[in-house]
């Protein structure tokens, strides 16, 4: 089973400072790397969950802009669907085409950790 940990708890580190950023931090633009971000581990949990065919032919849904307030729960939330789906498929075996599980995980955690770099700015 692939060990989702560094990922799970990347997205629950930023969740928590977007959660307790004041207002003006988060209008100045934290939220909106945040949403950036959450869209993006939505879009990838979603190619994946297509791949192993867990969506059917669902068209891929794009996380919508829900205010600066709720950022936080949407970037934990994607990040969480994003682990469970690598998990998932790491279980059944990717394809040989296809990116290890193990590398997309490496991925996901850089860019939390880039996004969470970003907002602190």
């Amino acid at each position: 089973m692939l060990d989702t940990s560094p990922l799970t708890a990347a997205v629950e580190r930023f969740a928590d400072r977007l959660r307790a950023m004041p207002q003006s931090r988060l209008q100045q633009g934290a939220a909106a790397r945040a949403l950036e971000l959450a869209r993006e581990l939505s879009a990838r949990a979603q190619a994946l969950e297509a791949q192993s065919g867990d969506a059917g032919a669902a068209p891929a849904r794009e996380m919508p802009d829900a205010g600066v307030f709720v950022v936080g729960d949407q970037v934990a939330v994607a990040g969480l669907d994003l682990a469970q789906a690598l998990r998932a498929v790491a279980a059944e075996g990717a394809p040989e085409t296809a990116q290890a599980p193990s590398v997309m995980l490496d991925e996901a955690v850089r860019l939390v950790e880039r996004a969470e770099a970003g907002a602190a700015r």
